[in-house]
This record gives C-alpha cells, structure tokens and sequence, in this order.
C-alpha cells in the first residue's frame, strides 16, 4: 500500500491520520472503520491512502483510498459509518450492499450501522471493480 506523499519530519503520514480519524469517535464507528480500511487495503494492496478534505466542521479530514482514481470515501456520521463511492453507479453490486444515495446517477454509498455485520466478500468485490474501472478510464486518458 502506498501513500500519497512522504511527509516533512513534523507531518503525521496520511496513514497516521487516519489510525487517529479511527480513533476519535471512541465508540462502535471506530471500530467498523477499522474493519473496512483493513478490507479496502486487503482488496487492493497498490492502493494510495491518504486524508483529504480538512475543514473546521471535520478538522481531521476525510479517509479516502485511490487507484488511478478516488475509489471511496470514509465518513463517521452520528449513527453510521458511510463508504462513498464517487463511481458507484458504475460498479457491480450483486449482493446489493449500497443503501444510500441510489437516486445519484454517479454516486453510491454504504451506511453501515453499529451492529451491522460486514460482508467482507461482497465488499472486496466492490473495491476489486472500483479499481477496474478507475483502470479503465485510465487506459483511455
């Protein structure tokens, strides 16, 4: 797994900032965003990891895991955590694992709720196409 850049001596690692995005809610959300990063990561180990999106309503920014591409976005919302996909109207779900933002025509998400249980199969299955597309438009530009 790669990083987005290599920081300055005093910088944290992407990495690191998300370890301490998982962290801050200190209840089940953390957890599950654990989870999912480990599986994201496992699905694709070429991935780049990085935190984006730092502003005064969300000061630890946003976890976000590119190829070629975003592939998807982390959020710890008040009772869910929501992986976003910029491109998941594109993306094959047959276990129907997207539950939010479906009247997009780019955008899908996953909500995931505290005693959600994860489909780890189905969802390394989303990531696997998320970066087969992102490859794609790649090999076109």
């Amino acid at each position: 797994m790669k990083t987005s850049t290599n920081p300055a001596p005093k910088e944290i690692s992407p990495s690191q900032q998300i370890d301490d995005i998982i962290k801050e809610p200190g209840d089940w959300r953390g957890k599950i965003l654990s989870q999912l990063r480990a599986l994201i990561r496992k699905a694709d180990p070429d991935l780049v990891e990085e935190v984006k999106w730092k502003k005064p309503s969300k000061p630890s920014g946003v976890p976000v895991w590119s190829h070629d591409g975003i592939l998807c976005v982390a959020d710890t919302l008040k009772s869910a955590v929501r992986l976003t996909f910029p491109k998941g109207a594109f993306i094959k779900d047959p276990k129907k694992l997207f539950n939010t933002r479906l009247d997009s025509k780019s955008v899908r998400a996953i909500d995931f709720r505290e005693d959600d249980k994860i489909d780890g199969p189905a969802l390394t299955a989303i990531i696997v196409d998320a970066v087969r597309l992102n490859r794609q438009k790649a090999k076109k530009a």
